[in-house]
């Protein structure tokens, strides 16, 4: 029943959120995915590790990568694209392989683009930035 309420919770956020903020919720939905993945391969819990690798990849796929308008309409446009076709390949390596390390290098090339979008959020909503929990 808890689970249900989440879902409630996170369709509540998810149709007031402002498009910055939706970003921001990808980007900590793709990490907490990350992390749930890390934390089944240590448990050796196969289905787990792939039900969050499968996660990540379409938060990465469906979200973030098809929320790119036009990849080629700029550099940084073209560089964010380039760098999440990067990370579905190397998702798919590390569910392949049970690569921890594969997983590690997703985190460590995710988290500073959240922290930069937070902190641009800042300017943009005039609020403070809020580190990730």
């Amino acid at each position: 029943m808890n689970h249900l309420y989440q879902q409630v919770d996170i369709s509540s956020q998810v149709l007031s959120a402002s498009p910055h903020r939706l970003v921001t919720m990808l980007y900590d939905g793709l990490l907490e995915a990350l992390n749930r993945a890390r934390g089944a391969l240590q448990r050796q819990d196969i289905p787990g590790k792939a039900d969050a690798i499968s996660r990540a990849a379409r938060i990465v796929d469906e979200g973030l990568k098809a929320g790119i308008v036009n990849p080629d309409g700029s550099e940084l446009a073209a560089n964010l694209h380039a760098l999440y076709v990067y990370i579905s390949m190397r998702l798919t390596q590390a569910n392949l392989r049970n690569d921890d390390q594969v997983l590690q290098e997703c985190i460590r090339l995710i988290a500073p683009l959240r922290e930069a979008w937070v902190a641009i959020g800042a300017e943009v909503d005039g609020s403070p930035a809020r580190p990730q929990a």
